[in-house]
């Protein structure tokens, strides 16, 4: 049978990488077996759910190339959820319960000090009929539990191996709260039971869920789906995501410029035993998913690693896939391919080429006024040039460099004689400079201190 598959945000907020990560595993887990995968709206947080929220997901997902087979919403199923329940109900699987948030507070405090696991005691089981009309009577309104069985719920987890959870040893979950509305739980497990879903995929925070959830499964008659709980993602000092989550969200390093290939090879790879390298679509990276590639270890997720494979996405691209792009930029309409050709090996994103696009078919850089200082700096740099119009005869005899009348040596040293004349510095100010010659056998050439003129790094000849 074909894998049927499931992503399930909630709009509430933006998707970040750790979600997309997600979403990512589950869709090449789909595209690998000729499966398909569904997009889910867990909107049943009618306060928090925005219509805003839920078209920036799919705006996200289809970014990133992450075509869903299937979508619907919670908002539309709650019928279905209300039947589920009624369902336990009659058989006294869902059990109302009417301890107010600081009693059960108090009643956890008392049995940690006493040394017991903080476990609900069931204490509404024990009601009786007369009891809890006097509770409703005072106004109470009851919050309604799934009696687990107190049995282990054993699954063999495709990342993790053989699983057991201790039913015994958890409180019942909370499946509706006082105001009627649902959390979590039965929605999903009656919206998998419905979409046939057969591999639930998601993170590891939710291997404690999957005891009671595959006790509801079996209480609505149907066998759970095979699971898989990947370890979450940390940054790359090893430290927890939370705090950035809100400057890593998908339209963020959309909006930074960054491909979205660049996102899904380093999300596909960071965390397996495969090495973190850059794919050119999202076919490929399907072609090598296995789920038993997946470590145990949480994900490192790191900014420079994203950066250096947009850069390499970069420095491949052809000139007619950037040209719209550049053309979105100030004199980007104005780009060759020769231009293109000489400037995408110093990109990191195609936004980039903006400064060089000034350069070349503007006026230069424009910036703040010079300090005296950095006028004397961008002085050294005129040392390059005796006076007069710069061209290839000047670079091979004042730079010594091998190869400089090629047309992109030309183009380095016309960028430090453009913002040279923006900055009002004058061949003969400052001291001799010399270009640098990288150990990577590539040559700069640049002016100022960074902030004045970006450096053109071009490949040298082998």
């Amino acid at each position: 049978m074909s894998p049927r598959v499931r992503f399930a945000p909630s709009p509430t907020g933006k998707l970040h990488v750790g979600n997309v990560r997600t979403a990512l595993i589950n869709w090449l887990f789909a595209r690998q077996h000729s499966g398909v995968f569904i997009l889910r709206i867990d909107d049943t947080d009618a306060e928090r759910s925005t219509a805003a929220y839920e078209q920036g997901i799919r705006d996200d997902l289809e970014w990133l190339g992450l075509e869903w087979g299937e979508t619907f919403k919670q908002s539309d199923r709650l019928a279905e959820y209300a039947a589920a329940a009624e369902s336990l109900k009659a058989r006294g699987l869902l059990y109302p319960c009417y301890e107010t948030p600081d009693e059960l507070d108090r009643r956890r405090k008392i049995a940690l000090s006493r040394g017991r696991p903080p476990v609900y005691d069931r204490a509404a089981l024990a009601l009786s009929e007369d009891e809890r009309k006097a509770l409703e009577a005072e106004g109470r309104k009851p919050h309604w539990r799934f009696k687990l069985s107190g049995e282990p719920a054993v699954w063999n987890d495709l990342v993790r191996g053989e699983q057991s959870i201790d039913t015994a040893s958890v409180s019942d979950p909370i499946l509706i709260r006082e105001d009627g509305s649902y959390l979590y739980t039965l929605p999903s497990v009656v919206d998998d039971i419905n979409a046939k879903i057969t591999h639930v995929v998601r993170g590891e925070d939710h291997v404690t869920n999957s005891g009671a959830q595959i006790e509801i499964f079996r209480a609505l008659g149907a066998e759970p789906p095979e699971m898989a709980h990947t370890p979450l993602l940390i940054g790359a000092d090893g430290q927890g995501l939370s705090k950035r989550l809100g400057s890593l969200s998908i339209q963020q390093l959309r909006e930074q410029g960054l491909e979205p290939m660049a996102v899904s090879s380093l999300l596909a790879k960071i965390g397996t035993s495969d090495p973190v390298e850059v794919r050119a679509d999202l076919k490929a990276l399907a072609g090598e998913f296995d789920f038993s590639k997946i470590g145990r270890a949480p994900a490192r997720f790191d900014d420079q690693e994203l950066a250096n494979l947009n850069a390499q996405l970069v420095h491949a691209m052809p000139f007619s896939e950037a040209k719209p792009r550049l053309a979105k930029l100030a004199y980007g309409d104005e780009a060759t391919e020769d231009f293109w050709e000489v400037v995408r090996a110093n990109l990191t994103t195609v936004s980039d080429a903006a400064v060089w696009l000034a350069i070349v078919y503007a006026e230069g850089l424009v910036g703040p006024d010079l300090s005296d200082e950095d006028k004397a700096f961008v002085g050294e740099a005129l040392k390059l040039f005796p006076d007069g119009e710069a061209g290839p005869d000047t670079v091979r005899v004042d730079l010594g460099c091998e190869g400089c009348d090629r047309p992109e040596r030309q183009a380095a040293v016309h960028a430090v004689a453009a913002c040279a004349d923006r900055s009002g510095a004058r061949p003969g100010d400052g001291q001799d400079a010399r270009p640098d010659r990288r150990q990577d056998g590539a040559v700069a050439a640049g002016a100022g201190r960074g902030r004045l003129a970006p450096v053109l790094v071009v490949e040298a000849d082998a």
